[in-house]
């Protein structure tokens, strides 16, 4: 007996410096203020990470003696999160954008008139594609006509995107490679003064210049695409939900993943085309590494900036004028019995009260058959109060972009009227019928910059910390109902909140380490990734920790 005490005490020696070495992980972090973002919303100190899962997290003293690690990053008491998901992104538009004439943040239809001249004579350009003019930076409620346009470019085709992507300005050149232009156009509108073009297309009318517009490189747009990647992975965003693809596009974004040059998780929504819907046949849900496809986008109406979105009454600022239904209800029809049949979402773009009002219908049938489908309303701007209920009576998701409500708000009023504007960009309203709300930007529409989102749905303010009460404020959602809106959230509304989001055991190690401390503030102030990690890879390195 005595022999065999003697015998586990020394092998009990032997094990115990193995024992006290802890479990072995790839990465430990600690000294940190994790915002787990879970049911609890846990604040830990440090957390274990292997095969680019999270292990465990606790306290500093508890994960530093329990585990060995190939590297301990010590965060000095700074924020981490689960990384930012955007809810409704653009990349390959945004993509497209770099490669043509910037026309963001033009005060006048002057200086846009300068920076054309100057972009055609510092390329040589025989054709002039651009966009991101709003009229109403310069002060004006009605959108502009070509005469200067055509006086500039008598010769050379011009298209000139808005900054919300639902109208073009054009000049009489292009025009005029359309045959046989007509007055009218289902599901958009061309322009007329004095029963002559005015060169502005809205929605559908695009579509006429489409076949003239000079093609874009796919190489010079997946350099473009990997800018991007580098200015989101900046800002601790790890995730996109790609709001709108064509059929070549999924290619683009195949060959990246193949490559390990996209990092980003893409959730890509599927434009309403025949090849993209014989794609959905073949393939049903498809997981290709980071990239997943199993959405459809659906174009409701147009935008409230160029009047296209459809509302249930005139606009306040132009009689007799309801917007633009760009779907019509058989092909919305036939697009969600076809989501059904695949076991697809459906995500669709809806401004107006008149828009929403007809996909909130639409929506009950697939919740006949599937009480958990997530199906999505894309922007849901503007809301007839008494259809707010059917968010949670058929459990349609909202997927809204703070940042529109901030930059609206000069104009809104004028668009809509004080009494519809009460339904309008009411994200805390939606919160409280759906439980959840998608965050995203809209970028490159808006800016693809995060903490303006954050600061937008929690202040309701711009970055200049205007309006200066914040606008519509009753509607603005809690700190921490902001941040579970751009993580866990948009997560859910992709069906990965069992992969990523938040941070728990299990799940993948997708985090930032942020720049300064994550803290309500009345006034804007800017962050910035420290370190970026996807699946416990770092991802992006802004600089080395100050301790």
């Amino acid at each position: 007996m005595k022999f065999f005490a003697i015998t586990f005490i020394l092998f009990s020696l032997v094990l115990l410096p193995s024992c006290m070495k802890g479990k072995k992980v790839d990465l430990v972090l600690h000294n940190a203020r994790i915002h787990c973002l879970d049911d609890g919303n846990h604040i830990v100190q440090a957390m274990a990470i292997k095969n680019g899962k999270i292990i465990e997290t606790g306290p500093d003293r508890q994960i530093m003696n329990k585990y060995q690690a190939d590297e301990f990053i010590d965060c000095a008491g700074k924020d981490v999160l689960p990384g930012i998901t955007d809810a409704h992104g653009h990349m390959l538009y945004y993509a497209k954008q770099k490669l043509r004439l910037d026309l963001n943040s033009c005060k006048s239809y002057e200086e846009l008139l300068v920076r054309a001249e100057k972009y055609q004579e510092n390329g040589n350009k025989k054709f002039i594609v651009g966009a991101g003019w709003d009229q109403s930076l310069w002060g004006e409620n009605d959108l502009p006509n070509n005469k200067k346009l055509n006086a500039l470019f008598p010769s050379t085709p011009v298209c000139l995107y808005r900054v919300d992507g639902h109208a073009a300005l054009v000049n009489d050149c292009l025009l005029k490679k359309i045959k046989n232009l007509p007055t009218t156009i289902d599901g958009g509108k061309i322009v007329y003064e004095n029963d002559i073009p005015s060169g502005i297309l809205i929605d559908n009318a695009m579509n006429l210049v489409d076949p003239y517009l000079p093609k874009n490189n796919p190489n010079e747009i997946k350099k473009a695409i990997l800018e991007i990647q580098e200015e989101l992975l900046a800002y601790g965003v790890t995730g996109v939900h790609e709001a709108g693809i064509s059929y070549d596009e999924i290619k683009i974004l195949q060959d990246l993943v193949d490559q390990e040059s996209l990092k980003l998780n893409v959730y890509a929504m599927l434009l309403d085309a025949k090849n993209n819907r014989d794609f959905a046949v073949k393939h049903g849900i498809y997981h290709h590494k980071n990239l997943t496809i199993r959405s459809f986008k659906m174009f409701v109406d147009g935008a409230l900036g160029s009047r296209g979105a459809l509302l249930k009454h005139d606009y306040e600022d132009q009689l007799n004028h309801r917007g633009v239904q760009i779907s019509s209800l058989k092909e919305m029809q036939d697009l969600s019995s076809l989501c059904i049949q695949l076991n697809y979402q459906l995500n669709a773009h809806c401004i107006g009260d008149s828009a929403n009002a007809l996909v909130l219908n639409l929506y009950r049938n697939v919740f006949e058959v599937k009480k958990d489908h997530r199906w999505r309303i894309e922007h849901a701007q503007v809301i007839d109060p008494k259809d707010f209920l059917l968010f949670s009576e058929y459990a349609i998701f909202p997927s809204v972009q703070p940042i529109h409500a901030i930059d609206d708000s000069k104009w809104a009023e004028k668009r809509l009227g004080r009494k519809r504007l009460n339904g309008a960009y009411a994200y805390r309203s939606l919160l409280e019928q759906f439980g959840m709300l998608a965050l995203g930007t809209d970028f490159p529409i808006a800016s693809l910059n995060p903490f303006l989102t954050l600061f937008a749905a929690n202040q309701r303010k711009g970055k200049d910390n205007l309006p200066l009460n914040g606008f519509e404020i009753n509607q603005s959602l809690s700190f921490e109902q902001s941040l579970k809106g751009m993580t866990i959230w948009p997560c859910f509304a992709a069906f990965d909140e069992n992969k990523r989001g938040s941070i728990e055991i299990g799940k993948e190690a997708t985090f930032v380490v942020l720049k300064k401390h994550l803290v309500e503030q009345s006034e804007f102030s800017d962050n910035f990734s420290f370190f970026t990690f996807i699946k416990g890879k770092k991802v992006y390195s802004g600089e080395e920790l100050s301790y």
